[in-house]
């Protein structure tokens, strides 16, 4: 069937536009438009790149009043099929725009921008005929006789180049704009569009001989003795017998390009541009790893994996296993079963921290069939990596929350690691749930899902056990041994309180102390856990009180003692640190809390000598970071690694037997609901660091707060009762899993005007709930509920000069009420047309600050 008409999502990001439109498809591109294809198209007085969600043979549109696709951008349609019917789920899902899905669908290279193009005219030409015609003279020479002598260097670059960019022209005449406008504007030179990616296939010089045989025999004796080096070099190609890149063959004969070059105007060799793939992990050699014997809860998991798999069903299981079971091998050797099906696999972790351990066991168990998907890599990098698993060079991706989007064609598992991690959320627009988005996808596949975790969300643990959450009901599959035997590290929680009453004012406890000199004197290493970067964590002053804070948001300043200066983690302010108190002039400067920069000067006051390598974000800005200092760590060079959230997971050293948590409490003071199952989690975490292999591990918690029950609970490896403590709470106030939540932040410059929509949208929404019979109380034993809370202001009220309120709407059962409170904010931003006003929808948050 030969389609005519395609259905556009164009990149204009508006709520007008967030529809299909009608374009008609050019005879020429008939064979190559796809479902999925990227085209350019004119909107309005621009071109605008697009992605085609469907294919037609007529339109309801009049054929006279629509416009013709300009351009196809990729001859392979970048998204298949299904993802474009998944970006259509998740919009209606997550509260945002198809086009805004779209885009976070393809790599950063794909994200094309309308580039000025600019040509002599064909109207041009004709004028210079007629005065040709009237004079008699030569075209080129009658056209140039009308313009000055600057108008005529203008026309003559364009002609000579064929075509530039409007952006390139005003460069090379910066002081000629008004000469470019005036022979635009009369016709001379025309404009047009054209969308660019943001980078190129890479490409190198290669050399081929071109020569073979008794033709190579002969064209060797040809050569003089003048041309002694281009002999050697074709004597070389001819011997290779293979394609070489042009810098391999100029570096190992030592000669010059210019010598290659004459061998190929002789024709003897063969000099063109290919295309080859930027690896990020060129020249690094993995060591192959067998799979290991199965023990029998490990054989228990990949049984029922196997059956999913087997029988090409969907299924989604959450695998709990204690930290150190044995869950990457699980993972290992369920993929080797789907690739031996010729299926694909996608495998997310949750921190950029991880990748280098997981590449490392992923590229030694299945080579170069694993392509990696991460930000730390180059843009181009990225790119590359995509369009292996595009073109089905590779069968299993690696990599955080994007890798969901991989564009396989044969799903049959996807592996999400550490399931519980808030990471998986993404908290720009589109505002989706990674654990969301892979079951999606394993259904549209009939593929599986593995959620694996030592401590799983409490949304995913309740749907196991319950099996009554309709969007994924996972069957739960336990692992609560270690495979090496042994046994999990003794936990101790040490009360930082009585360290006080007895006069011990340092950070570290007696106990980690002491310690850490054993790990010292024993070459044992250790790890440190503090999740709080920086020096200190606000600066006062002891005479008047004054904070540094932030002038554009109402956050306090973070003192960095590396470059001396105060930062805001929230907007990137930076400002030197005050020698003395900007309100009273005093000089009682004093740095208060403990971030790890501070910790590390003071392990070096305490330990001259001692070997720390520090991993925060601060030390981990450089490409290769993340790897270059864990393995400093694992090679010994290290006597303790402390950081933040990147080393409480996921990390596997067989010489750590001690872990340190330097202050347990920082997340339990968050205004956040979730905040004792993160406090939790962390900790359980982290303490699985320790005692992993044949040594036995050990593990301080330090808190002000040793009798909360995540503490407990979390010092003794008791899961089962934090579940049952945790989910009382939440019962009790109708938070997930007993509820779903939506978060509605509002921002403007204007306090009083926010304050004043604020609490009209609640009020509306209010309303509009009513009469739709929502509107209620959740303690009612109906199964359909949805009430709301606030509007408030923010926890964080300003951010970058932006005051900040939010309501909570807090829903149960089977209601729209994703779509409810769609409509309710675009009604709101249609009726007041305030650019400024800005509504963000945040379905299932992670985080509400």
């Amino acid at each position: 069937m030969t389609y005519t008409v395609a259905k556009v999502i164009v990149d204009v990001p508006s709520r007008e536009t967030d529809r299909p439109f009608d374009y008609l498809i050019p005879e020429s591109m008939s064979h190559w438009i796809e479902v999925g294809s990227r085209v350019g198209v004119p909107f309005g007085r621009r071109t605008v790149q697009g992605f085609v969600v469907s294919l037609h043979t007529e339109s309801e549109m009049d054929p006279k009043r629509m416009k013709a696709i300009q351009e196809l951008l990729d001859l392979t349609p970048p998204l298949p099929q299904d993802l474009v019917e998944l970006a259509y789920w998740m919009s209606g899902k997550y509260a945002c725009s198809k086009i805004a899905v779209l885009q976070a669908m393809i790599p950063t290279a794909l994200k094309g921008r309308a580039e000025v193009m600019v040509s002599v005219a064909e109207t041009a030409a004709s004028e210079a005929e007629t005065v040709k015609a009237e004079s008699g003279v030569n075209a080129r020479q009658a056209l140039l006789s009308l313009l000055s002598g600057e108008e005529r260097e203008i026309m003559d670059y364009v002609a000579s180049a064929g075509q530039t960019t409007l952006e390139h022209l005003s460069k090379r005449y910066p002081e000629r704009a008004a000469e470019i406008k005036g022979l635009i504007g009369r016709g001379l030179l025309t404009e047009s569009q054209m969308i660019k990616d943001k980078i190129r296939k890479k490409t190198v010089k290669t050399v081929t001989a071109a020569v073979t045989g008794e033709a190579s025999v002969a064209a060797l004796a040809s050569f003089s003795t003048q041309a002694r080096r281009q002999k050697e070099v074709l004597q070389f190609l001819v011997e290779a017998g293979i394609t070489l890149s042009l810098q391999e063959v100029l570096s190992e004969l030592r000669v010059t390009a210019g010598t290659v070059n004459k061998l190929a105007e002789k024709g003897y060799v063969v000099i063109e541009d290919r295309e080859v793939f930027r690896d990020p992990y060129a020249g690094r050699k993995f060591k192959g790893t067998e799979a290991l014997e199965r023990t029998p809860e490990q054989e228990q998991v990949y049984h029922k994996v196997s059956e999913a798999l087997d029988a090409r069903e969907y299924g989604v299981f959450l695998l709990h296993g204690v930290t150190g079971s044995g869950k990457t091998e699980v993972y290992l050797q369920t993929i080797e079963r789907c690739i031996a099906q010729d299926r694909q696999a996608i495998v997310l972790v949750p921190e950029i921290s991880l990748t280098p351990q997981m590449v490392e066991r992923f590229k030694g168990r299945f080579g170069g069939k694993v392509a990696v998907m991460h930000s730390r890599l180059s843009t181009g990098e990225r790119y590359d990596e995509w369009r292996k698993i595009r073109e089905g060079r590779v069968q299993v991706a690696i990599g955080a929350r994007s890798a969901i989007f991989a564009p396989f064609s044969e799903l049959g598992l996807i592996v999400i690691d550490e399931e519980h991690e808030t990471s998986y959320k993404q908290e720009e627009t589109p505002k989706y749930h990674a654990r969301d988005v892979a079951v999606r996808r394993a259904r549209q596949h009939g593929a599986a899902v593995i959620l694996g975790s030592a401590t799983p969300s409490l949304e995913s643990y309740y749907a196991a056990r319950s099996q009554s959450d309709d969007l994924f009901a996972p069957l739960l599959l336990e692992m609560k041994q270690r495979p090496s035997g042994s046994r999990l590290p003794e936990v101790r929680v040490v009360d930082m309180r009585e360290e006080l009453k007895d006069g011990n004012r340092s950070m570290f406890s007696r106990a980690l102390h002491a310690g850490i000199a054993s790990r010292l004197e024993k070459g044992e290493q250790t790890v440190l856990f503090l999740n709080r970067r920086g020096h200190s964590t606000f600066v006062m002053c002891r005479t008047c009180g004054y904070v540094a804070g932030c002038p554009e948001c109402d956050i306090s300043l973070t003192y960095h003692q590396k470059s001396n200066n105060l930062r805001c983690h929230y907007c990137g302010y930076a400002a030197p640190a005050p020698a003395v108190c900007p309100e009273c002039g005093s000089e009682h400067i004093r740095y208060f809390g403990t971030g790890t920069q501070r910790v590390e000067a003071e392990l070096a006051k305490l330990f001259p000598g001692i070997r720390v390598i520090r991993m925060d974000v601060d030390t981990t800005t450089e490409k290769g970071s993340h790897e270059r200092l864990l393995q400093t760590f694992r090679e010994k060079k290290g006597d303790v690694l402390l950081g933040t959230q990147m080393v409480a997971k996921g990390l596997d050293f067989p010489d750590v037997t001690l872990v340190g948590v330097i202050a347990a409490d920082t997340a339990l003071n968050f205004p956040d609901f979730r905040s004792a199952e993160k406090t939790f989690q962390l900790l359980t975490q982290v303490a699985g660091r320790a005692g992993r292999h044949q040594l036995p591990g050990e593990v301080f918690i330090q808190t002000y707060m040793p009798e909360h029950y995540s503490i407990v609970h979390a010092s003794g490896h008791d899961y089962a009762s934090y579940v049952r403590e945790e989910l009382k709470h939440r019962r009790t106030l109708h938070y997930p899993p007993y509820s779903r939540l939506i978060l509605v932040t509002m921002s403007h410059e204007k306090l009083p005007l926010l304050l004043r929509m604020a609490e009209n949208f609640a009020g509306d929404l209010r309303l509009k709930a009513q009469r739709l019979g929502w509107f209620g109380s959740l303690d009612r034993l109906s199964a359909e509920a949805l009430d709301i809370l606030g509007p408030v202001a923010s926890p964080i009220p300003r951010i970058k000069n932006r005051y900040r309120f939010q309501c909570m709407v807090k829903y149960r059962g089977d209601l729209d009420a994703v779509a409810l409170v769609k409509e309710m904010a675009e009604a709101m931003l249609g009726q007041l047309k305030d650019a400024s006003l800005q509504i963000s929808i945040d379905v299932d948050p992670q985080m509400l600050m």
